[in-house]
């Protein structure tokens, strides 16, 4: 059974970004979203996940298959117990957001992720 759960709520930053806090087991931060100022093509991240300084994790922009369409934002967050994979769906103001992850799902490697961040950091690993 796959249940959704808000693990956070966000705000539109001075910075064309998000900015709010994620309340999960493991994480109870403070985080931003930033524009990724070195994004090449399509398939790369359009945000960094911020914590402070350090970037822990990335995002991408989706659009659902509902009808209407809506735009929203796949965030994958690096945690040591268990990768959160989520979405951030803006109202419809573009204003405020709400971070959701889905539950019922087995706790797995984002491989993909990794894989992505290992190319941008140039160690040689894929």
């Amino acid at each position: 059974m796959m249940r959704r759960r808000i693990i956070g709520r966000f705000k539109r930053s001075k910075q064309d970004g998000w900015e709010g806090e994620i309340h999960t087991l493991t994480i109870q931060r403070k985080v931003r979203l930033v524009p990724s100022d070195n994004r090449v093509t399509d398939s790369d991240p359009a945000f960094r996940v911020m914590m402070g300084w350090q970037a822990i994790g990335d995002a991408w922009e989706r659009q659902s298959r509902t009808e209407p369409p809506r735009d929203y934002l796949r965030v994958l967050i690096d945690d040591p117990l268990c990768p959160i994979s989520a979405a951030l769906f803006p109202d419809p103001e573009g204003i405020s957001a709400q971070l959701v992850m889905t539950f019922g799902e087995p706790c797995r490697p984002q491989r993909k992720q990794r894989d992505h961040q290992a190319r941008n950091l140039g160690d040689g690993r894929r």
